[in-house]
């Protein structure tokens, strides 16, 4: 696994078959919208999906690198602490889509929204 430095600090740890280790951005409290608006946590919004950074992928996950910023459903999510650090552990096929400079790269003519 490609692994963020901030796991050095403990045991080694290896992700398994298509497994991703998230960190996800920003808190899940309240948020502010673009004009600056604060929404508050208790707010009811329709299912909202959650954006994260990857920092390990397992030896069979194709579409995602260390690195990348990713898109999932919070609901269905497993968190784990590892080292002090609240982490989310996917499968990869609950990743929804992927950010990143090299993806644009990868493409060929697409537009990029492809979800």
């Amino acid at each position: 696994m490609t692994a963020d430095p901030n796991l050095d600090t403990g045991l080694p740890i290896r992700l398994l078959h298509d497994r991703v280790l998230v960190k996800v951005d920003g808190s899940e409290g309240e948020r502010r919208s673009t004009a600056g608006i604060v929404i508050p946590a208790t707010a009811a919004v329709g299912k909202r999906l959650a954006w994260a950074t990857a920092v390990g992928v397992g030896p069979h996950v194709r579409a995602v690198v260390a690195g990348d910023r990713v898109l999932f459903d919070p609901d269905d999510r497993s968190e784990v602490e590892l080292h002090g650090r609240g982490y989310v552990l996917l499968r990869e096929r609950d990743v929804h889509a992927v950010a990143a400079e090299r993806v644009e790269s990868e493409s060929t003519g697409s537009t990029g929204l492809y979800l």
